[in-house]
């Protein structure tokens, strides 16, 4: 039994380096920031409109090292420990390092800028409250949610459909809806998830690796 679980430490480590140096300096942050008082450096990380447009290189690179809330609640579980741990992981031991920052970085970056339009056709509108331009929406969520997606090409062809409505569906459970749109952290969600799918089908067809 030990010597399995530490063949699969090792697999882990070996096939995932990149992954887990990402998650290492994550919880390395969440450990920090927990000592502290986080609200000034998650205000300047937020990727809300007033900081994409004031220091969006900035904002888009220090929210991809924050991990919003409880390394315990639900949410976490499924974009840190499933989407960062489990998927992106999976990404980087079938495709490759490259592969896996270009998965995450599509999701996080491509969700957030389209996401943007989105938030201020709301805004104009009345859809959204003008105070939105300057909301909390920081984290790795985007970028996970894209790998949650991209996995799809992983698993059988029976498991699909019912993958696909896991990573459509579990953004939209606590969604809060104006009309028929729902709140902008959600869109970005349904977003990613779009990215995910699509590189699945294009970048990620076949492997380039094996463990």
């Amino acid at each position: 039994m030990i010597s399995a679980t530490g063949a699969g430490i090792r697999r882990y480590i070996v096939a995932g380096p990149w992954t887990l140096g990402y998650l290492v300096v994550l919880l390395a942050v969440h450990a920090g920031m927990s000592r502290t008082d986080p609200a000034p450096f998650v205000a300047w990380a937020s990727t809300n409109a007033a900081n994409l447009t004031t220091h969006p290189v900035r904002a888009l690179l220090a929210s991809a090292l924050v991990v919003n809330g409880s390394l315990l609640d639900g949410g976490t579980a499924i974009t840190l420990w499933l989407g960062v741990g489990v998927a992106l992981w999976w990404v980087e031991a079938r495709h490759g390092p490259a592969r896996a920052a270009a998965v995450f970085l599509a999701g996080h970056v491509g969700a957030t800028l389209l996401t943007l339009p989105v938030i201020l056709a709301a805004i104009g509108a009345g859809r959204y409250p003008e105070d939105v331009r300057t909301a909390v929406d920081v984290g790795i969520s985007y970028g996970a949610q894209a790998a949650l997606a991209a996995v799809v090409v992983a698993l059988p062809r029976w498991a699909w459909v019912p993958w696909v409505g896991f990573v459509i569906g579990w953004p939209l459970l606590d969604a809060d809806w104006s009309g028929l749109l729902p709140d902008f952290t959600t869109v970005g969600h349904l977003i990613a998830a779009a990215i995910g799918f699509a590189l699945a089908a294009t970048l990620l067809r076949r492997p380039r690796r094996t463990w």
